[in-house]
């Protein structure tokens, strides 16, 4: 599941309130990151990824994997003349990786150590 564009940091508290439907009971949003229109959260328990699709967006898809399911992650950090950062996450039973792109301005070593946090345990 690739998306396109960059990600930015938003406010975890403020990811938490838009999407407390989904969250379980005493889940909490350890960080956030909007990708043009989609949603990446980082809670204590899970990655949630919110793909909205088609034209309007009204269309959403809620993607859950739980840390357990992560097998590895890898990160690529920006260069010269690649400004991005990227992301890769490989989930069980799956080969194809979950691929991220994050602008200059994301710390890809905070959003490494935070899944080192959650997938090491």
């Amino acid at each position: 599941m690739a998306l396109f564009g960059n990600a930015h940091p938003i406010d975890p508290a403020a990811a938490a309130q838009e999407y407390a439907r989904l969250l379980g009971q005493g889940e909490q949003v350890f960080a956030a990151y909007l990708l043009i229109r989609d949603t990446i959260l980082f809670t204590d328990r899970r990655l949630l990824l919110v793909d909205k699709q088609g034209i309007t967006g009204k269309k959403v898809e809620y993607h859950s994997i739980p840390y357990k399911s992560i097998t590895h992650f890898a990160v690529e950090t920006a260069g010269t003349f690649d400004l991005d950062a990227e992301l890769k996450i490989w989930v069980s039973g799956n080969s194809v990786p979950v691929q991220k792109t994050f602008t200059k301005g994301v710390d890809i070593y905070e959003v490494q150590a935070i899944l080192t946090q959650f997938v090491a345990r």
